[in-house]
């Protein structure tokens, strides 16, 4: 995981989850977390679930979601994004909300922005799988040749980039915030279901967390 305070990968699932408390994801909302007072506010199923400004990739319909937030240049989030992605397609039935987080300096939230700029012309896709799809670290002058190779309008996204300045730096804010309320000290870290995951799982522990995630919605 990357990020201050962190030393290394979580090394177990049983390590790596939290049950977030009895009906957290209900109508109610995620408030039930362990944190400040003000986090009812944060922390409510609308803004993390069903922010319609973050994007979503998977099953829009799933009766699962998983909630990632994710730094372009953090190593983790980029060797577990292949991983992630297939356990989503073969199963069929998880939302994956993808919520940027940029916390690895000024040129993660170049990236950041960039992304969600991308958005606007239905090309946020292609240039999150462009920005994770590489090796090294990320440069203002590689996210450029990276975009404009995946399809990108770039003039068009200098645009966006200036008129929806205060809407992209929005949802990077309420990104963070719901970030820190949770606790999260790096990257990748996830929701899925009921609970907290703040490090990397395995294919196989993604698996698992699904089912549970699921067995704990019925109950």
């Amino acid at each position: 995981m990357a990020g201050s305070g962190n030393k290394g990968l979580v090394p177990t699932r049983r390590r790596a989850l939290t049950l977030i408390g009895a009906g957290a994801l209900a109508a109610g909302g995620l408030a039930s977390v362990p944190a400040a007072a003000d986090n009812d506010e944060v922390l409510t199923e609308s803004k993390v679930l069903r922010d319609p400004d973050t994007p979503v990739a998977g099953n829009p319909d799933g009766n699962i979601t998983i909630v990632e937030w994710s730094d372009y240049n953090c190593p983790y989030c980029r060797k577990l994004e292949p991983e992630l992605r297939q356990v989503v397609q073969d199963d069929g039935k998880v939302r994956l909300v993808m919520k940027d987080w940029p916390i690895l300096g000024p040129v993660s939230v170049t990236a950041a922005r960039i992304a969600l700029a991308a958005k606007f012309q239905d090309k946020y896709h292609q240039a999150h799988d462009a920005m994770m799809g590489v090796s090294s670290r990320l440069t203002e002058p590689r996210i450029d040749e990276l975009l404009a190779a995946a399809g990108v309008d770039m003039d068009r996204l200098k645009r966006d980039l200036a008129d929806r300045a205060k809407d992209i730096d929005a949802i990077l804010k309420r990104n963070n915030e719901q970030a820190e309320a949770f606790g999260f000290r790096g990257t990748p870290a996830f929701i899925v279901g009921k609970y907290r995951v703040p490090g990397v799982l395995s294919m196989n522990e993604f698996e698992q967390v699904i089912a549970d995630a699921r067995k704990a919605k019925m109950n």
